[in-house]
């Protein structure tokens, strides 16, 4: 399905974001005000790879990568995703009118619940008629079938961590420290930077783990930016909930759905 490649490379590229705000820098201190812009980035980089399981919310526009640097595309891509490096996940993924995907994964079993939109612009011609056998219920299948397969990457949290660490795209220039703020009730030092005529900005938690907290992408000079990426829920179990075999149907149910991929 083309649409869980697009929320795998939007999640990707949302990587790339973090990394692209990182240097080399190692300097560590006790208050993270007191470090400089480059320093902060580092740590914030740091704290994120270090984290077992997080929540992720991404709106706007990650569509992809050029050259190593992020992207916006036309259609806007939001997703709300808790994921762990065990392979867990929870969480939806939605490409507007493009249609919505739910997404259950634990381990090497997952559960999709498209709705109609979806299954319409994923599969054309035969969308209507897939969307009303399924119904409002779960694909079940595990990450080994090629019509499940693209939801491992936007769903492995590990998978999310190689693309912060592997990253080679060109790094931010002019790294600055803002005021202290607050973003979604947390005190956070913002760090700016400019990338490819976009200005990016990292939000990164004052107090406790320097983890970041929100990261804004614009283009110069505009007041609202085109995508935004937030973390929270570090360190927090995936919930452990499934859907059951009522509410599943089998994806072997569904004879030639994978040539329709």
């Amino acid at each position: 399905m083309s649409g869980s490649r697009t929320a795998a490379c939007a999640t990707v590229c949302a990587a790339a974001v973090v990394a692209t705000l990182a240097g080399a820098a190692t300097a560590r201190a006790d208050d993270t005000g007191s470090l400089t812009a480059q320093q902060i980035s580092q740590r914030s980089r740091d704290a994120l790879l270090g984290a077992t399981s997080l929540h992720m919310r991404a709106t706007g526009a990650f569509g992809g990568s050029q050259g190593g640097a992020p992207t916006t595309s036309n259609a806007p891509t939001s997703f709300d995703l808790t994921l762990d490096r065990a392979g867990n996940c929870r969480g939806s993924v939605d490409l507007g009118p493009r249609g919505s995907v739910r997404i259950v994964k634990r381990g090497h079993d997952v559960w999709l619940k498209p709705d109609a939109a979806f299954w319409k612009s994923q599969v054309p011609g035969r969308g209507a008629a897939l969307a009303s056998l399924v119904g409002n219920r779960y694909l079940k299948g595990t990450t080994d079938d090629p019509v499940l397969r693209d939801t491992t990457d936007v769903c492995d949290l590990d998978t999310f961590r190689q693309s912060i660490s592997g990253a080679t795209q060109q790094p931010a220039t002019g790294l600055t420290k803002g005021k202290p703020a607050k973003v979604d009730g947390a005190e956070v030092i913002p760090i700016t930077g400019t990338q490819q005529g976009r200005t990016v900005t990292l939000d990164v938690a004052a107090t406790g783990k320097p983890y970041p907290v929100r990261i804004s992408i614009a283009e110069r000079g505009a007041k609202n930016p085109e995508a935004t990426l937030r973390f929270d829920g570090f360190d927090k179990p995936v919930p452990a909930a499934t859907p059951s075999a009522a509410q599943s149907l089998d994806i072997s149910g569904l004879a030639g759905t994978s040539q329709a991929s």
